[in-house]
């Protein structure tokens, strides 16, 4: 049966069974999709759907696959007319008790490359995860299939346009040395 709020999409681990994988299914209802869409800063959020299990990795890590489904509604980067964009992506996460060890570079500290793990807590927020594997989908340069970038000229009326070699000053200086080295000709 679906869920349809984030309380509960939160699983607690030590409620999970090590042994049987824990399927899920999130659809949000809609005020909460008009929330998660607020959130992302997009026009709206249609038909999301966020399926998987949870399944024991180890003695003490947890493994989460899914599979995300939305329909999105973003502004056109050339028009700000509406764009629907359907979006569907594969989504696996790795909880691990043993986080590994941070690099730290002065004030910074360097992330595992690993982008599909997460630390282990007391619980597993599956919420999150689709709101976060949802971000990271949405085209990031949203183009309605008619939209037209115009290109506007700034060149004086009468004036010549500036030719691509007048643009490159470092390749008449190597002519130049050409020249130089065949004997100033």
């Amino acid at each position: 049966m679906p869920e349809h709020s984030r309380k509960s999409a939160i699983y607690r681990v030590s409620g999970l069974s090590p042994r049987k994988p824990q399927p899920f299914e999130i659809v949000p209802a809609p005020d909460e999709l008009q929330a998660i869409a607020d959130d992302l800063g997009i026009l709206g959020l249609r038909k999301l759907r966020f399926t998987g299990e949870l399944s024991a990795e180890g003695k003490a890590d947890w493994r989460m696959d899914g599979h995300l489904g939305a329909t999105v509604t973003q502004a056109c980067v050339v028009t700000l007319e509406p764009v629907n964009t359907r979006i569907e992506e594969d989504v696996a996460r790795r909880f691990l008790e043993e986080w590994p060890p941070l690099e730290e570079k002065g004030e910074e500290v360097e992330m595992p490359e690993d982008e599909t793990i997460d630390p282990l807590g007391e619980q597993i927020d599956l919420w999150t995860v689709m709101t976060e594997a949802l971000a990271l989908a949405l085209p990031p340069y949203p183009r309605a299939d008619d939209a037209e970038l115009e290109t506007d000229s700034a060149i004086p009326p009468g004036a010549a346009p500036i030719e691509d070699e007048e643009t490159k000053p470092f390749a008449g200086l190597a002519d130049l040395k050409k020249k130089l080295e065949d004997g100033g000709d």
